[in-house]
């Protein structure tokens, strides 16, 4: 590998899903030593690892954060940097962003920070919602203290290289809502000597599908969506005694979600007694509306100077854990415009445009430039 585009080829051929990414840090490291960087932690979170480049003076500690992991979906692309592994692919562009915050890195190799210190993290897992968490429930990262965290994410239908930020929520929360249904089996010429969960079920994925318009949220962005079901099996003497919905939850805030969760409980366990069920209800896939401070958005709008920055009107719709981050600091993610003619996120031929690599380095380095020059209090 001899540049940032080679390593992000590399990683999309080999790609890793959410807690196995060890060979994808593997390679990080690889990459980075030559760069010397002035301390390396490694296992954050699990297979997360930090790079981190610091100057003799004294000033803020900032963050930059790229995912390490890819996605469970098959790649039908033909083009020679394809996935290797049947499956699994880079369909969000988390190998870009890694090349990205490389090339930062052989920017901060050629030339430390003028003061503080900076921390290049690949985070594990954040396509399942734990990786940031874990990371800082991780004793190591103690060591880190950032003063400020960063986090840029590309963006397809935006012109390639545009900036987008948004004060407040950037994109965001939700789960995934795993609602189990238990009635009786009977035989499918006696269906009547059973308890069957179907009507209950074809009930609840109405009633979830509309769930945002039976409740006021004053405007907010909130929405549900049904993501699969199972009743029974495939056997035909046989009337069904449970059945499984899968909803996923979201919300602009962290408040209404949890409002949205509470109503989903309550028609679930309401309309389960009413059809004589029992009812089961567990969560995965957990994400906090992600929150940028306005001082961390300010960074990236000066250090995004005269190039082309556009306000988002509303939050994303998809959820990112490095809202985690703003736990620990002033934070702040942002859009990064990859084209408007590329496919879309998840989608199967999606891939990340590697000349969008220096506009990603560029803005980040802008930030640093900024931040370095910010007394902290």
């Amino acid at each position: 590998m001899t540049g940032p585009v080679e390593l992000r080829r590399e990683i999309h051929r080999n790609p890793e899903r959410s807690g196995l990414e060890a060979g994808t840090a593997k390679r990080l490291l690889r990459y980075f030593e030559p760069l010397r960087p002035d301390e390396i932690i490694h296992g954050l979170g699990g297979t997360g690892i930090a790079f981190i480049f610091s100057a003799t003076e004294a000033g803020p500690t900032v963050l930059l954060r790229s995912e390490l992991d890819a996605l469970p979906i098959q790649e039908i692309n033909e083009f020679e940097h394809r996935s290797l592994c049947d499956g699994t692919s880079h369909k969000c562009g988390h190998d870009g962003h890694m090349a990205i915050l490389a090339a930062v890195g052989e920017k901060l190799s050629e030339k430390r920070p003028a003061r503080g210190k900076v921390v290049l993290l690949y985070q594990p897992a954040e396509e399942t919602g734990k990786g940031a968490a874990a990371v800082l429930a991780d004793e190591k990262f103690v060591r880190i203290k950032p003063d400020f965290c960063f986090a840029l994410h590309n963006l397809p239908g935006f012109p390639l290289g545009d900036i987008i930020v948004r004060n407040g929520t950037f994109s965001c929360a939700s789960r995934g809502m795993a609602i189990r249904l238990t009635g009786k089996t009977a035989h499918a010429a006696q269906p009547e000597t059973g308890v069957s969960p179907a009507k209950a079920m074809c009930q609840l994925i109405t009633e979830l599908s509309e769930l945002p318009s039976a409740i006021d949220f004053g405007g907010e962005l909130a929405f549900a969506t049904v993501v699969g079901s199972r009743l029974g099996e495939q056997a035909f003497g046989t009337a069904p005694g449970e059945a499984e919905v899968w909803g996923t939850l979201r919300s602009e805030t962290d408040e209404t979600l949890a409002r949205i969760v509470s109503h989903a409980e309550d028609r679930t366990r309401q309309l389960a007694a009413d059809h004589g069920l029992k009812s089961a209800i567990t969560y995965q896939d957990i994400f906090a509306a992600s929150i940028n401070s306005e001082r961390a958005v300010e960074v990236i709008r000066l250090a995004a100077g005269d190039g082309p920055l556009s306000v988002a009107e509303q939050p994303f719709r998809w959820s990112e854990d490095f809202g985690c981050f703003a736990s620990v600091s002033q934070c702040a993610m942002f859009g990064l415009g990859a084209g408007n003619a590329l496919a879309e996120l998840h989608n199967p031929d999606y891939d990340f445009p590697d000349e969008l690599i220096p506009f990603g380095s560029d803005i980040f380095l802008g930030i640093l430039k900024q931040t370095m020059e910010i007394q902290c209090s």
